[in-house]
């Protein structure tokens, strides 16, 4: 123990393993950290460093070969996605002049940048009184009832997926029968929609922009939104004859299902490493004049948002009607939405809806922190159908039996029982998930929200979908 770090590990439960430097207690890594200033990393914030030693970690960062390379790329476009709080200026397009340029403008916008913790949004609530906090139940109580009464359940499980599902498929292929069951009824929900055709057709493409005449160069495509390893797109290409991939996901992953697609020879894959909030897609060369199906399986808080702006935002629609010749063109959609305590303001797609029904950008934080209590409820029981009675009542009376004095927020909220947080979490999900379906809808799209799995399979449940109509 004397040869190691004295700088306890937490969430390792140990000391680090590190040798110390001469005459100090602890390693190289650890010796400053109780001295100076840990700042994000201007290139990557999800590293942080000294901001004695920044000057010296950007010019050895490593992730700064991949953002000199990318800010080249004629598809990336700092912030196209992002959306806007009260400014425009995270819309400026970024080209490499230099990396001390490039550093200089995120820092000089990194404040307005800033995420909303979940401990910022807890204290907020925290910071409630009780009578505030009865309103804004008694508010997600009213516009749940009044906006979200067209959730279905729908489990399907296509033929088509067969192979997946009885494990028919490559042995050297990961399968876990939780991430099979999502995956196959996303499709499934596809194919009932009409979307997807499992007869040998692959995707179905509209009368108005027929592409389907044996030039495979203008064949349907499929855009697959935070793709991580790409599995449902292996899915997809194993049960439907699909022509063009192209994978989009900021990170980097081993074990990907990138090997596997290249060996169908009439498969073209394309991977773009970007974050979604960056990614022009009229901009990708191979995907001119294109039209495409945009999937996402859990695509977390705010990347969902940044998904419907990619494919739906102004860049991407002229006077309402995507042009087949001009640019890409979204043919359907299906996104699985998840990570909901993750969303922000600044980032969400339809900030309008919710100020319309009364939420302002405070509720919005709360709503979000809210929806965490779903997740973590026991998922054996259904609570996504609601109490039999008054929610709020039942909060507010409650606090009174179990502590028999007026209490603060905090108090209401321990006292709180398990069945009560989770149908609270839910009713919070469904209106932040109306509210893009509303969006996705204003644009011309035949929309809808449907449960795709139960909640014993993944409580992240919600599955947006959508396509062009045959008017369009």
């Amino acid at each position: 123990m004397d040869s190691r770090c004295k700088f306890w590990l937490p969430k390792k439960n140990r000391f680090c393993a590190n040798a110390p430097l001469n005459n100090s207690l602890y390693c190289g890594n650890h010796t400053s950290s109780f001295d100076g200033q840990w700042i994000p990393c201007p290139i990557d914030p999800s590293h942080s460093v000294l901001q004695e030693n920044l000057e010296g970690h950007i010019r050895r960062c490593p992730r700064l070969k991949h953002v000199q390379s990318l800010s080249l790329q004629p598809f990336y476009q700092k912030g196209i996605n992002g959306g806007n709080e009260e400014d425009e200026d995270r819309k400026e397009t970024f080209r490499s002049n230099g990396m001390k340029d490039f550093v200089a403008s995120n820092k000089s916008s990194y404040g307005s940048l800033e995420t909303i913790t979940s401990e910022t949004k807890r204290n907020a609530v925290h910071s409630m009184t009780a009578a505030e906090f009865s309103k804004l139940i008694s508010k997600i109580e009213s516009i749940h009832a009044s906006q979200c009464k067209d959730f279905r359940d729908s489990y399907k499980i296509p033929k088509a997926c067969g192979i997946w599902v009885n494990r028919e498929v490559n042995g050297k292929l990961p399968f876990q029968e939780k991430h099979v069951l999502q995956q196959a009824s996303i499709l499934g929900n596809l194919e009932e929609f009409g979307v997807l055709n499992s007869q040998g057709d692959g995707i179905r493409v509209q009368d108005g922009c027929d592409v389907s005449s044996g030039d495979d160069s203008n064949a349907p495509a499929v855009v697959e939104f935070g793709a991580g390893r790409g599995y449902l797109t292996q899915m997809l290409a194993d049960c439907y004859e699909i022509n063009k991939v192209f994978l989009v996901e900021r990170k980097s992953y081993k074990l990907k299902a990138d090997r596997s697609l290249r060996q169908k020879e009439s498969l073209i894959l394309e991977r773009l490493r970007i974050d979604i909030e960056d990614l022009n897609l009229n901009a990708v060369e191979s995907l001119q004049g294109i039209p495409y199906l945009a999937i996402g399986k859990h695509l977390c808080g705010s990347a969902t948002d940044m998904t419907l702006r990619c494919c739906l935002g102004e860049q991407n629609n002229q006077g309402g009607v995507a042009r087949c010749s001009a640019s890409c063109y979204l043919r359907g959609l299906a996104i699985a939405t998840c990570c909901h305590h993750l969303c922000q303001w600044k980032h969400y797609i339809n900030k309008r809806y919710l100020s319309n029904l009364g939420i302002s950008k405070e509720d919005f934080h709360a709503i979000t922190w809210f929806t965490s209590w779903a997740v973590d409820a026991n998922h054996d029981s259904d609570f996504s159908g609601g109490l039999d009675c008054n929610l709020n009542q039942q909060i507010m009376s409650g606090k009174e039996e179990r502590s028999g004095d007026p209490c603060g927020v905090e108090e209401i909220l321990r006292n709180m029982r398990a069945e009560e947080r989770a149908v609270l979490g839910f009713m919070c999900k469904d209106i932040i998930d109306m509210g893009r379906l509303m969006w996705v809808k204003e644009h011309g799209l035949e929309t809808q929200l449907v449960k795709y799995v139960p909640s014993n399979i993944s409580p992240e449940n919600h599955l947006l979908i959508a396509r062009r109509q045959n008017s369009l």
